[in-house]
């Protein structure tokens, strides 16, 4: 397909594979295996000196089509689409590395992240050091001889801290290791990481590439050889995108720029909002010129994107109560979707980290994290003044 087609025409077009009836849309395969026409070409599929599928735990015809329109969108060489986005991760580091292998992370990462490296990695010999997303000196203090990756969000989930990732691709490169970078906020509309020097990209589709709320789904993206181990993971230990998850999300990949730019829009909107609302501390929003890396985000982004977290004055309590006063926001901890979603970090994403680990990444009791969604913007703030007035 032409290489020079916009994103959007990216999203609708790539990825298309029509059978003999012709469908205009992508078709689901829902069948657990495939047939052969023979001994001699089952025994070629399996050893790979023939391409087709095998197994649908590692091969299927829908899930081929997501990752050849999500590789397109994100302008990478390979996609392996996995069942959620934390076996995305898990499929990345347990295809990459061994154990005696050193990771280097931000200390600002989603809170299942922050347990998978540490508690369930780290059981199996692969030590995870965590370090500021935003202060290059930590970044270069942690490296050891033994460093093979380092990973990052960025935006960072829930205070959208913005890592430099040129700057953090370069030390890992210098370093002999790989960056994985973690694009779940902005999706490839609004960053392409891959184009600021990262090895690796990985996603949560379950949040704006579905953009309902409706199916799991994670890919892992990159070159081609680098993906094999990944790949060969995902074909034995199974973590695997079923053909309907992977059909809903090709649908939900149609509408992905229409929907990032009017997040986007409602976000910045709600943002400026919130900062002059007097019973609000602070606001934390990459859009906003007072965001602490503004010029840099807006340099690495598109847009803000649609996820704001702010500081209520007061605490867990005040916090609570804008939560609890809210009557058209889902209370729900998921992000992404059209309908607006709020949650309280330090109780829900973040609740099983210790309070030191809460501390350090800066998730404070009355911090609120909220992913906007599509509905009138006028609505979402007549709903949040509920509580905060």
């Amino acid at each position: 397909m032409d290489d020079k087609l916009a994103p959007e025409t990216l999203a609708i077009r790539s990825g298309i594979h029509r059978t003999q009836f012709e469908e205009h849309s992508e078709a689901m395969f829902l069948t657990s295996s495939f047939v052969y026409t023979s001994a001699e070409q089952a025994a070629a599929r399996f050893t790979g000196a023939e391409p087709g599928n095998i197994y649908a735990r590692f091969t299927n015809p829908t899930v081929t089509a997501f990752q050849e329109r999500l590789a397109a969108l994100e302008g990478a060489e390979r996609c392996v689409a996995t069942a959620s986005g934390m076996s995305a991760i898990l499929a990345t580091v347990m295809g990459l590395l061994s154990a005696g292998d050193h990771i280097v992370a931000s200390r600002a990462l989603f809170g299942s992240t922050v347990q998978l490296l540490s508690n369930i990695l780290g059981r199996f010999g692969i030590e995870t050091t965590y370090v500021s997303a935003t202060d290059m000196a930590e970044w270069k203090a942690a490296v050891k001889a033994n460093t093979k990756l380092f990973f990052l969000e960025s935006p960072s989930n829930p205070l959208t801290e913005i890592c430099d990732i040129r700057a953090i691709a370069d030390l890992a490169h210098a370093s002999n290791a790989l960056l994985v970078v973690d694009n779940c906020f902005c999706t490839p509309i609004l960053q392409r990481p891959l184009e600021l020097g990262a090895d690796i990209v990985v996603h949560s589709a379950t949040k704006y590439i579905d953009g309902q709320g409706r199916v799991l789904g994670g890919a892992v993206l990159g070159g081609e050889k680098m993906l094999e181990g990944v790949y060969g993971f995902l074909r034995t230990a199974g973590p695997t995108l079923s053909a309907f998850n992977a059909w809903v999300l090709l649908k939900g990949l149609e509408t992905l720029k229409i929907r990032m730019d009017a997040h986007s829009a409602n976000a910045l909107e709600l943002a400026k909002w919130l900062e002059a609302h007097p019973n609000v501390q602070r606001v934390l929003y990459p859009g906003l010129a007072s965001h602490p890396q503004h010029t840099l985000a807006m340099q690495q982004q598109k847009t803000g994107g649609g996820i704001v977290a702010f500081e209520v004055k007061g605490g867990k309590d005040a916090a609570w109560k804008v939560v609890n006063n809210t009557q058209l926001l889902s209370i729900t901890a998921n992000l992404g979707d059209v309908k607006t979603t709020i949650t309280h970090p330090a109780t829900t994403t973040h609740g099983r980290l210790t309070q030191e680990q809460r501390d350090a990444a800066g998730v404070s009791d009355g911090l609120l994290r909220v992913a906007v969604g599509l509905e009138n913007i006028d609505d979402i703030k007549r709903d949040l003044a509920r509580g905060l007035d």
